[in-house]
């Protein structure tokens, strides 16, 4: 008989005994403690409760259930359904059946149980930090949301059909025509719309760079810079070799004594990454000149470009050769990392292989928010957050430097120009206590030591990396405060 007459006709018997369904599956089995789940199938719902009965040692391995019978007539449910799921449970190895001896929880060896460890007498932790003074982030609250809902809702509604389907790798036209447009008029870059790929990040122009096998290395590198930078690229199998450092930036006259073969460098030119300050106008020709004698290239990271207070505009490196040049740049700094979006300015040869390394479709930056960024280029909403973010970012930084002078005089504030963050100079030897003691003062924090490359050979200068974007205004104060606490003595 099948299973759902079965089915049928012992709910009718115990429809007067038991109830309705719900009323049968709340009852207890008698000899097995077995509570049913209302919902769901009357199979999985026993089937999970004798797992967990086991599982949870109630049903000891040894133990003999009770007949098919019995326990369907216990439980209220059909014979049928029960005789399966004890089937089902020996298939699974958690109970056994055997010929006169019924059917019995399966004997299993008890699983070993972990060694014991001394415990240590736990190290009292830091307190988690109050302050995020960390470099790399902007002022979360500040992002432009009505005008980037405005920018939202006029490029959905000029949006063609066809931007809906699948996207174009290279990126939308409007998006890369505004901002060939923006790069040239704002960071004097130059190039057309053909010669832009858009992607999700810098982060992500080096993947597809190097992991797509468009350049490989060694690369040539400043010697301090982010170390998730080089663990990408050692993740890529590229050899990074570092470039010396001083006041005026990357010393690209080395370029040429340079050992391993390096046919790139990779520089920030607009404001050294994390040391601060530009690249000096002989050093920018002198890295073009070496790729032109060498048939490389030079990456340029312009991170943070459009931020600058005391000095005059710096202008893209990739002016002075488009064609020997390659050109980063995103929002993550201007905008916010949120919104995923960057793009890469290539010489010309450069277009097809990076598009071949990134695949037939679009699959990292949304096209709505390509639409919406080129609307708010094309618009001149991105400009006026750019002026109104400048504004604000120099008074933070003048409040540093203002609590500096008052509270540690003898602590020099450095790459201030410009930027996102300041390098605190520090007295020899105290960089790591500092850190230290930033982290008791609830502070989140870097050491300069945490971005210099392993294999750099100059000296290294004790220093502290503060940002002073992150912090919303209420708690900037506070964070200066505590900053100053945490600073060695003069």
């Amino acid at each position: 008989m099948p299973e759902s007459q079965v089915n049928s006709q012992v709910d009718s018997q115990l429809g007067s005994r038991a109830g309705s369904w719900a009323e049968a599956a709340e009852r207890i089995g008698a000899d097995l403690h077995l509570e049913l789940s209302r919902t769901g199938s009357r199979r999985a719902a026993l089937l999970t409760a004798l797992r967990d009965a086991v599982r949870g040692g109630r049903l000891a391995p040894g133990t003999r259930l009770p007949p098919y019978r019995s326990l369907a007539a216990d439980l209220g449910l059909a014979r049928n359904t029960v005789a399966d799921a004890y089937a089902e449970l020996v298939a699974e190895g958690w109970l056994t059946a055997r010929q006169g001896s019924g059917t019995r929880v399966a004997e299993r060896a008890a699983p070993a149980k972990p060694p014991r460890v001394p415990k240590k007498s736990p190290a009292l932790p830091a307190p988690a930090p109050r302050h995020d003074l960390r470099q790399g982030t902007p002022d979360a609250s500040s992002f432009p949301r009505a005008a980037w809902l405005t920018s939202a809702r006029r490029a959905l509604n000029a949006a063609p059909n066809e931007a809906f389907g699948p996207g174009d790798p290279q990126g939308r036209i409007e998006l890369r025509t505004a901002l060939a447009a923006y790069l040239a008029r704002a960071r004097g870059v130059y190039t057309d719309p053909e010669r832009i790929v858009v992607c999700s990040g810098f982060a992500h122009a080096l993947r597809l760079l190097f992991g797509g096998g468009v350049l490989r290395g060694p690369l040539a590198v400043e010697s301090y810079g982010l170390g998730f930078h080089r663990s990408l690229l050692q993740a890529a199998g590229v050899r990074t070799v570092p470039l010396g450092l001083d006041e005026d930036g990357a010393r690209t006259e080395e370029l040429a004594s340079l050992t391993g073969g390096a046919r790139a460098v990779l520089l920030t030119p607009a404001h050294q990454f994390p040391t601060g300050g530009p690249l000096h106008p002989a050093r920018r020709a002198a890295a073009v000149d070496w790729a032109r004698g060498r048939g490389g290239l030079v990456l340029e990271d312009d991170y943070d470009g459009e931020f600058r207070y005391d000095r005059e505009p710096v202008g893209a490196v990739q002016g002075l050769d488009p064609a020997r040049v390659l050109y980063l740049g995103s929002v993550s700094k201007s905008l916010s990392p949120a919104v995923r979006l960057g793009w890469m300015v290539l010489p010309e040869h450069l277009v097809e292989p990076v598009l071949t390394a990134k695949g037939e479709r679009e699959a990292w930056a949304s096209v709505l928010d390509q639409l919406t960024l080129a609307d708010f280029l094309a618009s001149g909403a991105y400009d006026r957050h750019i002026r109104h973010m400048r504004q604000r970012y120099r008074r933070r930084r003048d409040r540093l430097v203002a609590a500096l002078a008052d509270r540690a005089p003898h602590i020099e504030p450095t790459g201030i120009a410009a930027g996102l963050h300041a390098v605190l100079r520090l007295p020899p030897g105290t960089e790591a206590s500092t850190v230290k003691a930033a982290t008791w003062q609830g502070i989140a924090l870097d050491g300069l030591a945490a971005f210099r490359h392993p294999s750099a050979t100059m000296p290294h200068r004790d220093g502290l990396v503060v940002g002073y974007a992150t912090p919303p205004d209420h708690a900037y104060g506070a964070a200066l405060e505590a900053l100053c606490r945490a600073l060695p003595p003069g």
